[in-house]
């Protein structure tokens, strides 16, 4: 009786054994499907960035304007177009809106400026912080300011 006692026990391990490894292999599946499912298709794809948002641009009409000279030439014009680079289509829609007001405020802060400043790379530059200043408080009141990413010049002359 031991004998068939002990081919018993043994046959009651082998199949707890075997139940045990047949749990874990269908734990192990189970996490390698979930993992597949909603993890990463593979990891060249997971490392790479999201592509940045399109950009926003808002093309001007040229603007033709008489500069402050030291010798009171009335013959110093700056013709200037340039390009609005915009964070979102919400701003371009109100800046389209007000497009009067945004040129008023642009003609306003080019006439004011000085042919001879504008004559190197610092004036322009200086230019392009000017406009993006005039550019950023409301159109209108209640309304956010704009935020103006950057000023593209399209055209330069200077005479």
């Amino acid at each position: 009786m031991t004998e068939k006692k002990a081919k018993s026990g043994k046959r009651k391990l082998l199949i707890i054994l075997i139940a045990l490894i047949v749990v874990a292999a269908c734990g192990v599946g189970g996490y390698l499907v979930w993992h597949k499912m909603h993890g990463p298709a593979d990891k060249a794809e997971a490392a790479k960035p999201t592509p940045p948002p399109a950009p926003v641009f808002f093309a001007l009409d040229t603007f033709t304007v008489n500069l402050i000279n030291p010798d009171n030439d009335p013959d110093r014009v700056l013709y200037v177009g340039f390009t609005l680079r915009l964070p979102d289509q919400e701003t371009s829609q109100r800046i389209n809106d007000y497009l009067p007001e945004v040129r008023s405020r642009l003609l306003m802060l080019l006439s004011n400026q000085n042919a001879a400043a504008l004559g190197n790379e610092q004036g322009k530059q200086e230019l392009v912080k000017q406009i993006k200043a005039v550019l950023a408080p409301p159109l209108v009141p209640g309304q956010p300011p704009q935020k103006v990413t950057d000023v593209l010049f399209t055209a330069f002359i200077l005479r």
